[in-house]
């Protein structure tokens, strides 16, 4: 340091004073500059210098043969470095790749910031684009919405004005098919009276003149009395045997139409046939089974050419088998609830069903498709039956009462009402104008077709439920199944009940044969008894 004054000092001494004083003002301001500079804490400071650079210092002086000069700096190296820090020399290198890194890193955050931003900006259009379309969407429904309560508003206004006008015009409808269906009645069973019985009904003084409908109408009591056809049928019966056809409870038995060949359907989803035992035989043969239904079987019905039979399910379905193939020919869908039963009607291409939809739908069997729905019961439809030779339909269901229908114009012609319990069966006379029904109390109501308005009688089985009725072919005794057990005969004229005891559980099915003498039952211990 001396020797750098010294030098300072002669070259002053070759300028004037003025030049001095200049001088000596730069330099003390270079001074305050570099004393300011070192002392300012804000500016970064390397603390720690790579050995790398002393070692090249040190090679490269070494290599030049600089020895004094590499003698001098590693003296001022070693005492800078623990005096001051002020003379470190940063390394540039090293700064810049840290430099470089924080620009690399600045740089890929720039990059997936501009791609975030690129995807909300897409997805902002996209969900504008959704925004509009389902704005639009909801304009079209509230449009549409606006337009039905309009039209609804309309309708109902129409409709409340034409309701008086409707309801007269029901009971008015309801009153002619009454009176079509009796004269229908009463004109099949006028030309099937015999001859001589019209002779007797001619009046003296016009023998030429044919009785009137009405004639017949007034005394229908003594036509069938004197019909030789329709004499009283047998009323005590015995248990001639009992045949063990199912595991599982029996719900229904059907007749053949022609032969002594009995049907049955069981809980465990399947049906027979038995060869019935005559009076004397203690064994019943079983002819023919079937399964096929997913659910137990409720109903089964003949065809009226005893080639088929229909059954009902709890699957929803009813199914037509042929016994000629051995199989399943037909399975009519349409029902939302389980079948309870079926009746084909006489001209063997009609078959009805009943469900616990409320519905009872009638089924062309050729064209394989329904042709009509009934509605008009508010609860399970629990049995369906049709007049012979006739189209008259009969539904009894669980909402108490009996509905006659014409099953060409699917409409009800009847309504029977008088149970204060929940209908289980109802069936025609074969041979009167006599229907009868059961409910869940055992209370079995006789009517009259001609006067629905009221029963003409009653009789009390219960507490136990009665679950189906069956006329004999005369039409004047009842036989009834009943849930304690029991089959019960119903003298239809005098109201004489008398019981037979046979079955170990609730009796679920009765039937007669083609002439009354023998009695068919089925319970829920899986055994047919038959009565002679």
């Amino acid at each position: 340091m001396s020797a750098r004054r010294k030098d300072r000092a002669e070259e002053n001494n070759g300028f004037s004073e003025e030049e001095q004083e200049r001088r000596s003002a730069e330099d003390q301001a270079t001074s305050s500059s570099s004393s300011s500079a070192t002392s300012n804490p804000e500016e970064p400071i390397i603390q720690n210098i790579p050995e790398s650079v002393d070692d090249f210092l040190r090679n490269f002086l070494r290599r030049l043969g600089l020895t004094r000069t590499l003698s001098n700096f590693e003296v001022e190296w070693y005492s800078s470095t623990q005096t001051s820090s002020s003379f470190f020399i940063p390394d540039a290198l090293t700064q810049r790749q840290i430099l470089q890194k924080e620009l690399d890193t600045v740089h890929r955050d720039t990059k997936l910031l501009q791609m975030g931003v690129l995807e909300a900006a897409q997805s902002l259009v996209r969900m504008q684009r959704e925004r509009d379309f389902h704005r639009m969407q909801h304009q079209r429904v509230s449009e549409q919405k606006n337009s039905i309560i309009k039209d609804y508003k309309q309708l109902q206004e129409h409709l409340e004005n034409y309701e008086v006008a409707l309801k007269q015009l029901e009971e008015k409808n309801q009153a002619a098919l009454r009176t079509k269906t009796l004269l229908g009645l009463q004109r099949e069973r006028a030309q099937n009276l015999p001859e001589s019985r019209l002779n007797q009904d001619k009046p003296k003084e016009k023998p030429a003149k044919k009785p009137s409908t009405q004639s017949f109408s007034r005394q229908p009591k003594i036509y069938r009395l004197q019909n030789p056809q329709l004499a009283p049928g047998k009323s005590n019966f015995q248990l001639s045997c009992s045949i063990r056809a199912h595991h599982q409870p029996i719900s229904s038995i059907a007749l053949h139409p022609s032969k002594l060949v009995l049907a049955s359907a069981s809980d465990d989803r399947t049906w027979k046939l038995w060869h019935l035992p005559q009076s004397g035989e203690k064994v019943g043969q079983m002819l023919l089974r079937g399964e096929g239904h997913s659910d137990w079987l409720s109903g089964c019905s003949f065809h009226p050419d005893g080639s088929k039979l229909a059954t009902t399910s709890g699957d929803m379905t009813v199914r037509l088998w042929d016994f000629s193939l051995g199989r399943c020919v037909l399975t009519l869908t349409g029902h939302s609830q389980p079948t309870w039963g079926c009746s084909f009607h006489s001209c063997r291409h009609l078959l009805a069903s009943c469900s616990a939809d409320r519905t009872a739908k009638l089924w062309d069997v050729n064209s394989r498709c329904c042709r009509l729905t009934l509605r008009r019961h508010t609860a399970s439809v629990n049995s369906i039956t049709f007049l012979p030779s006739s189209d008259l339909l009969l539904t009894c269901s669980v909402d108490k009462t009996l509905i006659m229908w014409d099953a060409r114009l699917g409409a009800g012609t009847a309504t029977f009402c008088g149970h204060q319990h929940p209908c289980n069966h109802a069936s025609f006379s074969p041979a009167t104008h006599a229907v009868a029904s059961c409910d869940s109390r055992g209370v079995i109501n006789l009517w009259d077709t001609r006067k629905p308005a009221s029963p003409t009688a009653a009789v009390d089985t219960g507490p136990q439920g009665a679950n189906q009725v069956a006329f004999n072919q005369s039409g004047k005794l009842l036989a009834v199944a009943s849930s304690d057990g029991l089959v019960r005969l119903v003298e239809v004229d005098a109201c004489n009940v008398s019981s037979l005891t046979g079955h170990r559980k609730s009796v679920q099915s009765v039937t007669f044969d083609h002439e009354g003498g023998a009695l068919m039952s089925a319970g829920s211990d899986g055994e047919i008894n038959v009565w002679f």
